[in-house]
């Protein structure tokens, strides 16, 4: 038995002195002590669940899209072994046969590949976003317009039974043609994202009420919100079943936003997601989303037009930099464990350090930089 003191994130979201014993794969216990029980050391250590981003499209110089065994393993490596324990990583707007190469790909993979110190590939890739085809051209951003349709349920079906169910998100435009009769005709099967979109208020809060309970990266790819005009973003401010992804690598949103965006929605509303492309974790230099290049210097990913095309910094990054924007750390870790788990339905899984659950756990020190990462019981990175 491993026994881990310090600063606990609990299941009240917040940082408790405590200890948290693992035995073998799981937690067996989560216990709380008084504060001067702990070292100093101890006091300025953070002990916080594995990091959960359902929506990021590569890194370490691979995108999901590759569609390859090697591709979907050396992300999935990536993210467990710099804090993200659990994903779901996103397609793009690609043609329906890639898309169906690049599902069952995935789930093939999870079937048969073991990552490093044996952990079976299963434990951490749990799901798939489907990100396009179903969205407005006019807010494609870095999507490939030549790949956008309406929203078919067939399709849907279809690309589920590739995925062998792993299909956890889908992004729509309410807007166009067709895709409120999916939302209404699918939401039992499908959970449904606005993404993409020029929706006004009214289409927006029609399309929740319907079903569509989560905004993909908020504010990006949709009409602003203006006090005559509240869009997708009032709409979501409005509906409390609603989550909102929020992009905080420090150049999708402004720091004043993110914290007024906290504020607006409550923490327990509010999902952080890296949205990193290949170049995540790789130097600068061209590289390619979707299909079409990128430019990365930094962590800034341009298009050839200027358009920002996704992030080049891990979730750990994110969290990071969202606490030092002025995010209360237990909001912002709340955003990036506990409320993405419950966006995908892995609430029982993941994003909450609880006796007998999955030991992924993440140490830190007091600056919340990365100490180490324990998967499944086992030490991945030190």
């Amino acid at each position: 038995m491993r026994i881990i003191r310090g600063m606990v994130y609990t299941e009240k979201m917040c940082f408790e002195p405590g200890e948290v014993a693992i035995e073998g794969e799981r937690i067996e216990r989560v216990e709380r002590c008084e504060a001067g029980a702990l070292t100093e050391k101890e006091a300025q250590t953070y002990i916080l669940p594995g990091l959960v981003d359902i929506h990021f499209h590569g890194c370490a110089g691979y995108d999901f899209c590759d569609g390859t065994t090697e591709a979907v393993r050396t992300i999935a490596s990536y993210e467990m072994t710099h804090g993200t324990t659990t994903i779901c990583p996103a397609t793009m707007t690609l043609s329906e046969e890639q898309l169906l190469g690049i599902c069952a790909a995935a789930a093939a993979a999870v079937e048969t590949e073991v990552l490093e110190e044996d952990v079976p590939l299963k434990d951490v890739l749990r799901g798939i976003y489907l990100e396009g085809p179903f969205i407005s051209e006019e807010k494609k951003g870095a999507q490939n317009p030549a790949y956008i349709r309406t929203p078919d349920r067939q399709m849907l079906e279809g690309l589920q039974q590739a995925a062998k169910g792993m299909i956890r998100m889908v992004a729509i435009a309410p807007e166009t043609e067709g895709a409120m009769d999916c939302i209404r005709e699918c939401t039992g099967d499908f959970r449904f994202s606005i993404a993409h979109t020029c929706a006004d208020y009214e289409t927006a809060r029609a399309a929740m009420e319907a079903g569509a309970h989560h905004v993909t990266h908020l504010y990006n790819a949709m009409p602003p919100f203006t006090h005559r005009k509240p869009g997708v973003i009032g709409a979501a401010a409005e509906n409390e079943d609603t989550k909102v992804e929020l992009i905080c690598d420090g150049i999708h949103i402004h720091p004043c936003v993110v914290k007024s965006t906290f504020k607006l929605f409550g923490a327990e509303r509010m999902v952080l997601v890296s949205d990193s492309m290949m170049a995540t974790g790789m130097d600068d230099g061209e590289y390619a989303l979707g299909g079409q290049p990128v430019t990365v210097k930094g962590n800034r990913a341009l298009l050839k037009d200027g358009t920002i095309a996704g992030s080049a910094t891990n979730l750990f990054g994110c969290l990071r930099t969202a606490i030092q924007m002025g995010v209360p750390k237990e909001e912002a870790v709340r955003a990036a464990t506990r409320n993405p788990a419950e966006a995908v339905g892995l609430e029982e899984e993941c994003g909450m350090l609880l006796a007998g659950r999955r030991a992924d756990i993440l140490i830190a020190d007091g600056e919340f930089a990365l100490l180490e990462v324990i998967k499944s019981g086992r030490a991945v990175k030190a």
